[in-house]
């Protein structure tokens, strides 16, 4: 008797171990948010960013679109889809906020300063995107690489 107890005991205390230990998946309900709110007015796909921030090199705006990757959880990297195959490079200000990975392939609206890349050419460090004449065709960039995002605030969206 004293056997099939231990036994039934032993049982109940795996099944019970195995419910603790499991890791729980947190979804991500819509309007969750990291970091500050990010405001409502003025949001514009990250497809149209690049041709509104024109000749500008830094810009604040609201933006939303879809999460490509998390490429590191801790200080909030991610790399969202800027449309016709580039791709905007994201982090958070704060490095202290932690996304999930689980936000890969959602939408969400973030908040912060827009700034595109500069090209070193001769030396012009501060010149900004902006190589003109016969060298406009040969300073190589990556186009994937061209925005670079400083978010205060993510929302998910959908």
């Amino acid at each position: 008797m004293k056997p099939l107890i231990k036994l039934i005991m032993f049982v109940l205390m795996a099944g019970a171990s195995t419910t603790i230990f499991a890791q729980k998946h947190t979804p991500l309900p819509h309007g969750m948010i990291f970091g500050s709110t990010p405001s409502n007015i003025n949001q514009m796909p990250a497809a149209k960013l690049e041709t509104f921030m024109g000749k500008r090199t830094r810009i604040s705006v609201v933006i939303y679109g879809k999460v490509l990757q998390v490429t590191k959880e801790q200080g909030g990297w991610f790399e969202m889809d800027a449309g016709n195959g580039k791709v905007i490079a994201a982090h958070f200000r704060d490095y202290n906020i932690k996304i999930p990975a689980d936000l890969k392939g959602r939408q969400v609206i973030i908040d912060g300063v827009a700034e595109k890349q500069f090209i070193a050419d001769d030396l012009q460090h501060m010149a900004g995107d902006t190589v003109q004449g016969k060298k406009q065709h040969q300073v190589k960039t990556n186009p994937k690489e061209k925005l670079t995002f400083e978010v205060k605030g993510l929302m998910v969206n959908k």
